[in-house]
């Protein structure tokens, strides 16, 4: 998104780059003041909740000046660039001029969401935004539970102060949440409007209602209010610690995504694990009999593959598997198509992919489809459309080793499969026991829409095809 601020100079604004996002980080400036830039071409690179995203410049023109080195956080709809475009770009490519006056007009905003070369454009919001930290705001006095409950949705421990009158309502407004968010505090009997909230426009969250669970209530043997308090510490004053024997790391980005989903997952879903140990040595032999065949060739064919398929052909026997809780609707949503998560480790952090209508690909399409997905992930260029509208998930922690886990539903969907380590082990086949390669899968279900019969036979499924994969033909 753009905005004219002269005749000359044109500010790029921080877009929406994924639906409903509301900052990013700077990571790099590919541009500096000066520079020459056309139509199309990427100045920066950013990294939303979601993933590390290039943005275009929509107009040709020189640099002005950058807004914001990197590191930066910055909010969408917050210009990060200044642009002198028309006649204004031949003086622009003198040496740097003084920065745009900050009390240059705008022109006036349209209506609705603008389409941009990047995303959806800057959303509108009914709501006023939550001062960022550091700006100044009014001093509002925090109860210890507010403290307590400050401190365990992320913000750090609060200064103590000293004992101060009751803090009035920051807001007779009704307190911002959605209604799935308010049948839960009314269950645990929490009053939205003492809830601290944490979410983007001030909305209040899951999370906050259950830190407001755990946060004790203030000691009814407190000093009386007319006595004189002790001098409080600085508010400004830092933390001390040893940075020789502790190493602090900011939590944003991709982690800050990846814990706000996992708590809320883990919170609103009951998950239920079941388990299975199961011999795949006839799946492995097939493995080595693809990457000979040469329909195969260039493609990446390893053990995930058939796995991937043998839950495409579980979920096609049962259908009911591949469903989500709709909480404002009270509906099951039952889907007719498998977009195929694969959970990946990258350096930003848990990432989930997923694979667009995986159940139609045969199987050399899949294969190239996992190998697109899985160097796409490693070079963190996974756009945040690609990990969108998942409705199921793998998770190969057997890569590391691990025999198997319990692992936690990605939001919105009712499963995630977890496959353990392949290991040879002794096993009784034909009577004698005999080193066969054998593995554990693990499978988590959301118990609201899936019962234990139901789990039950899917994972079995699995197990099955795994077993004998002849299967994939008589069950496809």
């Amino acid at each position: 998104m753009t905005t004219m601020t002269d005749s000359s100079v044109r500010e790029f604004k921080m877009p929406d780059v994924g639906e409903g996002l509301t900052e990013a980080e700077i990571l790099k400036w590919y541009v500096q003041p000066g520079d020459t830039v056309t139509d199309g071409q990427v100045v920066c690179e950013v990294e939303t909740a979601k993933a590390a995203v290039e943005l275009p410049i929509p107009y040709d023109g020189v640099v002005r000046e950058l807004h914001f080195p990197e590191g930066t956080t910055v909010d969408v709809g917050t210009s990060i660039i200044a642009v002198a475009v028309g006649d204004g770009a031949a003086a622009a490519a003198e040496p740097v001029q003084e920065a745009v006056a900050e009390t240059a007009a705008e022109e006036p905003k349209p209506e609705g969401r603008q389409p941009v070369l990047v995303g959806y454009g800057v959303a509108t919001s009914s709501t006023k935004r939550r001062p960022r930290k550091g700006a100044e705001a009014p001093a509002v006095a925090q109860t210890p539970s507010a403290a307590i409950q400050a401190e365990l949705n992320g913000h750090g421990p609060a200064a103590p102060a000293a004992p101060a009158a009751p803090a009035a309502p920051v807001t007779g407004d009704r307190p911002l949440a959605k209604p799935p968010v308010r049948k839960l505090a009314k269950d645990l009997g929490v009053d939205l409007a003492t809830v601290i909230p944490s979410g983007p426009d001030g909305i209040i969250t899951r999370e906050d209602v259950h830190a407001a669970v755990a946060a004790p209530e203030p000691a009814q043997t407190a000093a009386p209010r007319s006595e004189p308090a002790a001098p409080a510490p600085s508010p400004s004053a830092p933390t001390s610690y040893d940075t020789t024997r502790e190493t602090r790391i900011p939590v944003k980005g991709v982690r800050k995504a990846t814990a706000a989903a996992m708590v809320g997952s883990a919170f609103t879903a009951p998950h239920v694990t079941e388990f299975v140990t199961v011999d795949v040595t006839r799946t492995m032999k097939l493995v080595e009999e693809l990457k000979q065949d040469k329909e195969y060739t260039g493609l990446r064919v390893n053990p995930l593959l058939l796995i991937a398929k043998a839950l495409l052909v579980a979920i096609k026997r049962n259908p009911d598997i591949n469903a989500s809780w709709d909480e404002a609707a009270q509906e099951i949503v039952v889907k007719h198509y498998v977009n195929l998560g694969i959970a990946a480790a990258t350096p930003r952090g848990l990432i989930v992919p997923n694979i667009k209508d995986a159940h139609a690909q045969t199987l050399p399409q899949l294969a190239g489809s996992l190998g697109k997905l899985v160097s796409t992930a490693r070079e963190g260029k996974t756009s945040p459309a690609a990990m969108q509208g998942g409705t199921v998930t793998i998770t190969n922690v057997g890569v590391f080793g691990v025999d198997t886990g319990t692992p936690i539903l990605n939001p919105g969907e009712s499963a995630i499969l977890a496959v353990g380590a392949i290991k040879l082990q002794p096993w009784v086949h034909k009577g004698k026991v005999k080193p066969r390669q054998v593995t554990t899968l693990a499978l988590s279900f959301d118990h609201r829409l899936v019962d234990g019969e139901l789990g039950s036979k899917v994972l079995a499924d699995v197990a099955a095809v795994l077993e004998q994969p002849k299967r994939l033909i008589s069950w496809a």
